[in-house]
């Protein structure tokens, strides 16, 4: 059985983002990046089925060099082997062609299986799973919380609005998009991370994956702006019983009763 994953590296959530000079888009140049959370819990899904079946897990992303710390960060949680696409026309893209590409890395790997984030933290489409699995004619799912295998089938439960579950059956090959929360995700070892310097990182072009002409973005981005502040707040100090005539007063004045 062999398993796809797919990763995007992220700014660090607890990284401070500053808007760059063009205002298109955050100023990368002094920040940390990290694994897209999502994806850590596909990957661990992988890894879970490598652990119990044997299987070969391969992790790809797309990226500047940087990206390389991420397929090391993945060999070492115990991922056999990953592919870079390092293309400047691919960076330059948008989701649409990002998913051409990564459908044209499935293609040619025929995986069994492909597991994805449900979206990535940054940009937050929450798109790129079902285009892939459109662009390489396979089947997919997406918000799934759990999944069963038993045979080329896939049971899977699937996160709805209010709470709900939405039970669904899918054949292999297919592709899944998982939500946080559904599983528990490993560290890397300090053996893993040793053994990672001794895997291999393929890297690839657009060109080499046969979709250089047809990734051409549809969708730019204009600009990117801080949220504008709204009124500060006001407080209410004094007794309770103070505190809690003027609140109700401030509401009578705003409407809100």
């Amino acid at each position: 059985m062999k398993i796809l994953v797919y990763l995007k590296q992220v700014p660090h959530q607890d990284a401070r983002l500053d808007i760059s000079s063009d205002g298109t888009w955050i100023e990368e140049s002094n920040i940390k990046f990290e694994i897209n959370s999502y994806d850590t819990y596909a990957l661990e899904e992988a890894l879970k089925a490598k652990d119990s079946e044997g299987a070969e897990v391969v992790v790809v992303t797309a990226g500047q060099d940087r990206v390389t710390q991420a397929l090391r960060t993945a060999l070492g949680m115990g991922a056999d082997r990953a592919i870079h696409i390092k293309d400047e026309a691919v960076d330059a893209s948008d989701v649409l062609g990002v998913a051409k590409v990564l459908a044209a890395v499935a293609k040619e790997e025929s995986p069994d299986l492909i597991l994805t984030g449900l979206m990535s933290e940054d940009s937050g489409f929450a798109a790129i799973g079902p285009m892939i699995g459109e662009f390489a004619g396979i089947a997919s799912t997406t918000a799934v919380v759990g999944i069963e295998r038993e045979g080329g089938k896939l049971t899977v439960e699937r996160e709805l609005e209010g709470g709900n579950l939405e039970v669904v059956e899918i054949n292999t090959p297919c592709l899944v998009s998982v939500q946080t929360g559904i599983n528990q995700v490993r560290y890397a070892s300090l053996k893993g991370i040793m053994q990672a310097k001794k895997k291999t990182i393929d890297v690839k072009t657009a060109a080499d994956l046969g979709v250089g002409d047809a990734i051409s973005p549809k969708l730019t981005t204009e600009k990117v702006s801080v949220p504008v502040k709204g009124e500060t707040a006001e407080l209410v100090e004094g007794s309770t019983d103070e505190i809690a005539a003027k609140l109700a007063a401030k509401i009578k004045e705003l409407g809100l009763l």
